[in-house]
């Protein structure tokens, strides 16, 4: 007998290699808010980064003429009461929020992981650097944050220009005050991951503490990092909104959503859509990315995508 058909018969038994991201896709596909809410962000995110080369309004051209008028085929969302269009504004201040948000997380995430993983590996620093977060989670934020822009703001915009020094000084805020909450969901992964047999056996074979923490500590620790990526986005864009809205953001002559709410919140008995479309923008934006934070969350859990 030929052994074709037993080569054959062996190759159809064996198991299909299975990827763990191809798992995870597959968890994360289930979720139907998840689904939803990313199509939403990639859908806003595409709209400010293209949108500006089809609707090619100078967002800071004044035309008293078309002041305080309403939805349009020129104007989509009307006009502000300088005869600025409405639309070119909301996608010129969507490119300034999510730059914020992304940067903000990003640094944030940097010093939580940093102090989590510290924190959880190192007995001697656990004490220091958790009194260091709980110092952190102390402190009333926002009149912190208030507090530290108007010391730092002229010189920060008299260092770098008034758009880049703003911003600079915005980022660092926000993602200086916002990474305690990762920093302790990454010191208890860690806590539970340095018992495990794997770490023990790289450790009595003498391997660095530095090569353990890149190549067993660290990867173990994505999934809680992921989510909370997902979550920062939304809490910096909040909080830019929130600044911005208390007139301690932006200049004017550079739009955010939250400084839209706080310009157009002088005239909402005259032109209403002056601050609901911002305000959309802002809420879309949060409740996207928080279903993705849930998505996330629920495929990266093994317990979870085994089901």
């Amino acid at each position: 007998m030929s052994s074709v058909p037993a080569d054959v018969a062996v190759t159809e038994q064996m198991p299909v290699h299975r990827s763990m991201w191809r798992d995870v896709w597959l968890q994360f596909r289930t979720h139907k808010g998840a689904l939803v809410g990313t199509a939403v962000f990639l859908t806003i995110i595409l709209a400010v980064v293209v949108g500006p080369y089809f609707h090619t309004l100078d967002p800071q051209y004044l035309n008293i003429l078309d002041k305080n008028q309403g939805p349009s085929l020129k104007h989509p969302m009307g006009t502000d009461n300088l005869g600025r269009d409405t639309f070119a504004q909301v996608l010129a201040g969507g490119r300034v929020s999510l730059a914020v948000g992304v940067t903000a997380m990003l640094l944030s995430l940097v010093v939580g992981t940093l102090v989590g993983v510290l924190a959880g590996f190192f007995r001697r620093l656990d004490g220091p650097l958790m009194r260091l977060t709980d110092l952190f989670l102390a402190l009333p934020l926002l009149p912190l944050l208030l507090v530290i822009i108007m010391l730092f703001r002229d010189t920060l915009r008299s260092m770098f220009g008034p758009e880049t020094g703003i911003f600079l000084l915005i980022v660092f805020v926000i993602g200086i005050t916002s990474w305690m909450q990762t920093a302790r969901i990454v010191r208890g992964d860690v806590l539970a991951l340095k018992e495990r047999e794997f770490v023990i056996a790289a450790q009595s074979i003498g391997t660095p503490s530095r090569r353990i923490i890149t190549r067993h500590i660290f990867p173990n620790v994505l999934s809680p990092i992921m989510v909370s990526a997902t979550l920062g986005i939304a809490n910096a864009i909040i909080t830019e909104s929130a600044l911005s809205f208390l007139g301690l953001g932006f200049p004017s002559d550079f739009p955010t959503w939250g400084r839209l709410l706080y310009d157009g919140a002088n005239f909402m008995t005259l032109t209403p859509a002056r601050v609901i479309w911002p305000g959309l923008a802002i809420s879309l934006t949060v409740l996207s990315v928080n279903y993705m934070g849930d998505g996330l969350r629920d495929a990266l859990d093994p317990r979870i995508r085994g089901r």
